[in-house]
């Protein structure tokens, strides 16, 4: 199947925290033997900060947006199937039209969510919100998170059917390295900074510093420049693809929290979280529902709810424990969560939904 993508970025990881799940599904949907071409804006500075990496298993097309729409819009056209992801940050709502209506093809439309419970947010806020009236018309909603709530929620809005495709592991990108002295700590978290999730670190992770002044802590991501962080933890900036490894394996125990929206509707682990089950690491993981649905908790995964928790963890977890729980997080993740299998799980929904588009024909 030729397949033609819209979405936030393939080839950049910089404030882009879909860059692992897009390279993950696109790159064995390849392997697969569809043709993917990913349609990207120069925006962002993405481009400047491209991440290292063979990116030949899609046709790779970087737009200026809107001066180029109609033209990519034209190339489209020629695609068995139309996949318009949320959050491209340019031009959202002149592509989502275009997809559902305006491109003149036979084409298969698919909207895939990549933060379904921001996006059900904001047509519930704006009952007149353009996409609002655009779900129907889609073949397909797809989200990468969100389990049952998100379904029900995007049928009861008209979907014909909705499908969470689960963020996963790519063994070839994410596995145990050598550690790094320089990023030893007890605690890393790799995070950018967000409207909704700035709360949750400060909750979480700050406090956790503040209540464990002798341990020490690394933040990662962009966007902390200026907040007032304790003595004890180390600001590294933007951490990069390349870098995942390094870092996940370097610290004594990994933090994963979700975004309030995320947390709130459940069932959306984030690629973080697989990111460090590669590299063998030992997650702590916010609470939150459909944990026990991805893996175990005690035993494949550690669970807090409040900073204090966190500082138990750490301090109760021996070095030894704390390897055990990330090997036996690596091991569920490679038998049950990887890419190879969920893109086998996307191919076999695009072959009936194709089906029964020719059957209707």
């Amino acid at each position: 199947m030729n397949i033609f993508v819209f979405g936030s970025s393939i080839t950049s990881s910089y404030w882009n925290g879909a860059a692992s799940y897009y390279r993950g599904i696109y790159s064995n949907l390849a392997r697969l033997g569809h043709n993917i071409t990913f349609a990207e804006p120069d925006a962002y500075r993405r481009q400047q900060r491209r991440d290292a990496g063979d990116y030949s298993y899609v046709q790779s097309v970087i737009y200026s947006s809107p001066s180029d729409l109609l033209q990519i819009f034209k190339q489209a056209a020629g695609a068995d199937l139309i996949i318009k992801h949320s959050g491209i940050g340019v031009d959202d709502t002149a592509v989502e039209l275009a997809t559902a209506r305006e491109i003149d093809s036979p084409a298969l439309r698919i909207f895939w969510d990549v933060d379904a419970p921001a996006t059900l947010s904001r047509v519930e806020t704006d009952t007149n919100d353009p996409f609002r009236f655009l779900i129907p018309e889609y073949d397909l909603i797809l989200t990468y998170g969100g389990g049952p709530p998100v379904v029900d929620h995007y049928k009861r809005l008209g979907a014909r059917d909705c499908i969470p495709i689960y963020n996963a592991l790519d063994p070839a990108t994410h596995y145990p390295v050598a550690r790094d002295v320089s990023l030893d700590c007890d605690l890393v978290l790799v995070a950018n900074r967000l409207p909704d999730r700035e709360r949750r670190v400060e909750e979480f992770f700050i406090l956790a510093a503040e209540l464990a002044p002798d341990l020490h802590f690394i933040l990662g991501g962009e966007g902390w420049e200026g907040k007032r962080l304790p003595q004890n933890i180390r600001w590294i900036g933007h951490v990069g693809t390349a870098d995942h490894n390094r870092v996940n394996c370097s610290a004594r125990m990994v933090l994963n929290l979700n975004r309030d929206s995320m947390a709130s509707v459940g069932f959306s682990p984030p690629t973080r979280v697989f990111e460090a089950a590669g590299a063998g690491a030992c997650v702590i993981t916010d609470s939150w529902v459909g944990i026990d649905t991805f893996f175990e908790p005690g035993t494949e995964i550690l669970v807090a709810s409040s900073a204090e928790d966190i500082v138990h963890a750490l301090r109760t977890t021996t070095s030894e424990r704390a390897g055990q729980i990330g090997a036996n997080m690596r091991r569920r993740a490679l038998k049950e969560h990887t890419y190879s299998q969920r893109s086998v799980q996307v191919s076999e929904l695009l072959a009936a939904v194709g089906n029964r588009q020719s059957a209707v024909a």
